[in-house]
């Protein structure tokens, strides 16, 4: 192995303004949750920079890891040397001989961060690459198109060589922009538009309404999985609310109603959730809702709905096409979760013409001929359980109750 150490790079967002500390302190929380599985990995950080030292371990699997964490912009595998004529010239041949496709073309680029170092830029290109072309004399030089860029980076501590830029999860680091309370079911959509709060910087925490016995407990292990890997995704533990929803189901199945269930439905489930929002710190709901997706999600459905709550109403994925959610939904590794054929309450009771313009006025009425719904709804958020998932953990720690919310 010839990498001794990974470079992490911020992107220009997160480096602007008075939020650079913080966003800095949330990236290595990150990053320092996502080594703990790999013992005797350190870290240390410069201006905008990590570097992940490996200690004799290989980089791919760390690399890996690494890459998918919110708040980074790109990583690279580099070989350090001293900042030293020679020793970067050593360090280049190393390189270049380590490459298991011997390229054709080749361009250096030096980067000059420490304005001590005594030559230029332009002037250690030349120096190194004309070392590189005696010891290759079948490679070429193009400045334009080549087959591999050999990067150099001069510091003051160290000089650092690479040929190969990962792109990074991008975004802002988790967390560092609040917290929200994600709506998710067990279909495809949901689970996207956590992963696109979270790149966000959002904090979330997942509310999933079951109807026992009518959902099985395979639904319920369906959704575990699909908040485990979006918890995988910023490497610390996710709340996951498991809320009770028969009773609120069924009443409202009995309403007479068939064509306005899926939306009165719906304001309860955001009703309960503002009461969850509200007891966790969280300012805003996150939902999978994409326009004219179906009846509940036509934009007349989305008004009634969504004042039921007071919360902002956050919506990633509204303009966005079911392939562009099914394409995303298996970059980040949810769909064949979300298809698994184990139904939630939100395919229950669902009627043969739901409604695509609900009218408000009918649905407070039906809402209000309910004397219990008030109480059923607080019962709802007092007996939701609660679980805490760890990416790196297979088996969630439970809690059940009120209490657990403090």
């Amino acid at each position: 192995m010839i990498y001794d150490q990974i470079v992490l790079r911020y992107g220009d967002l997160i480096m602007k303004g008075r939020n650079r500390n913080q966003f800095e302190k949330r990236m290595q929380q990150q990053v320092r949750s996502a080594l703990a599985p790999f013992k005797g990995v350190t870290y240390w950080k410069t201006y905008g920079r990590l570097y992940v030292k490996l200690n004799g371990l290989p980089y791919e699997p760390i690399a890996n890891r690494i890459k998918d964490l919110f708040g980074l912009h790109s990583l690279s595998p580099v070989i350090s040397s001293e900042t030293e004529l020679e020793a970067i010239r050593a360090a280049a041949m190393t390189l270049m001989t380590s490459l298991k496709q011997p390229p054709k073309t080749f361009k250096v680029s030096v980067k000059r961060g420490w304005k001590g170092y005594p030559h230029q830029s332009q002037e250690m290109n030349h120096l190194v690459g004309a070392h590189i072309l005696r010891a290759f004399p079948d490679l070429s030089v193009d400045v334009r198109n080549p087959e591999v860029e050999l990067r150099v980076d001069i510091q003051e501590e160290a000089t650092y060589l690479f040929c190969e830029v990962i792109p990074a999860g991008g975004g802002f680091p988790y967390g560092s922009n609040g917290k929200a309370m994600l709506l998710l079911s067990g279909g495809i959509d949901s689970p996207v538009a956590g992963w696109m709060a979270m790149r966000k910087g959002l904090e979330i925490e997942a509310v999933h309404f079951h109807s026992y016995p009518f959902t099985s407990e395979q639904a319920k292990d369906k959704v575990v999985a699909l908040a485990k890997r979006l918890a995988y995704y910023h490497g610390a533990p996710l709340k996951l609310h498991l809320v009770p929803f028969t009773d609120i189901q069924t009443t409202l199945a009995q309403q007479g109603q068939d064509n306005l269930i899926i939306t009165m439905m719906r304001r309860a489930m955001l009703r309960i959730t503002e009461q969850l929002a509200v007891r966790n710190g969280a300012l805003g709901i996150v939902t999978g809702e994409s326009l004219g997706q179906v009846a509940s999600q036509t934009l007349p459905s989305m008004n009634v709905i969504g004042r039921a709550t007071d919360l902002p109403l956050l919506k990633p994925l509204l303009m966005m096409d079911k392939e562009e959610i099914i394409s995303l939904a298996k970059k980040i590794g949810t769909y064949d979760t979300s298809i698994l054929p184990y139904e939630d309450c939100c395919t229950l009771f669902l009627p043969k013409s739901p409604s695509t313009n609900p009218n408000m006025h009918i649905v407070e009425r039906v809402e209000a001929g309910i004397a219990n719904l008030n109480d059923m709804i607080e019962t709802a958020v007092r007996d939701t359980e609660r679980m805490i998932l760890r990416p790196n953990q297979p088996e969630p720690e439970e809690n059940a109750g009120e209490d657990s919310w403090f």
